[in-house]
């Protein structure tokens, strides 16, 4: 697993790394929140590590702006412990919130049980096989080649095989900002990415549809409908 931390106190994100990389993570780091945002976006981490305070712009503010391209986890790390920082950073986006002074112990348990909590986005079916790190999603062994909410939908539906999504969950998920977005929006970007699946297996459809409440995938073998 690769993990990026974004921290502009050396002293600290070296310690972190040093911890991280006890653990067996591959660990990087960068000073500057808009150039973490640019390592991120080019090459994907599975986990980042985001300071509040940075020099170029507020750790809110990436996570904003990460949150545009990427549904990576995102731990912030903080000085300010008001609930309200709490509130806002879970709210905008944030996995979890650690307050400085911390243990580095109990950030790397946090790391872990966070990467446990979605490693069933990496594994692989008999139809699907998923690698977040670089959003990339195969199909009965095709390589999918989704637009960007296309691949949100997938990669959601894919994390509770059998579950039914509603629109608004799928809307929080891959909309966070989801003024302007409505269900027919959703159900336009479902269309387009069964007519790609059936592509590649015109019998199956393991998409499924449930009127009045939303979607599921199914891994199983489902006929098209």
């Amino acid at each position: 697993m690769r993990i990026l931390i974004i921290e502009d106190e050396q002293s600290i994100a070296d310690t972190l790394v040093y911890a991280l990389k006890q653990e067996g993570f591959s660990v990087d780091h960068q000073l500057l929140g808009l150039l973490g945002a640019e390592a991120h976006k080019q090459n994907p981490y599975d986990l980042l590590i985001l300071d509040v305070g940075l020099p170029d712009l507020s750790g809110f503010e990436l996570c904003k702006k990460i949150r545009t391209f990427s549904d990576a986890p995102i731990i912030f790390l903080t000085a300010r412990d008001q609930e309200i920082d709490r509130v806002v950073g879970l709210e905008i986006g944030a996995d979890d919130y650690v307050t400085k002074p911390f243990s580095p112990r109990e950030l790397v348990a946090r790391v872990k049980v966070i990467l446990r909590r979605i490693k069933p986005l990496t594994a692989t079916s008999e139809l699907f096989e998923h690698l977040p790190s670089q959003h990339l999603i195969r199909y009965s062994g095709h390589r999918l080649e989704l637009t960007r909410y296309e691949y949100g939908l997938l990669a959601t539906l894919l994390t509770r095989p059998e579950q039914v999504f509603s629109r608004d969950q799928l809307m929080q998920h891959v909309w966070p900002d989801n003024s302007g977005s409505f269900d027919r929006v959703i159900d336009t970007h479902i269309k387009g990415l069964r007519a790609k699946l059936r592509k590649i297996t015109p019998e199956r459809d393991p998409i499924q549809t449930h009127r009045g409440l939303g979607y599921s995938i199914s891994l199983g073998n489902t006929d098209a409908n």
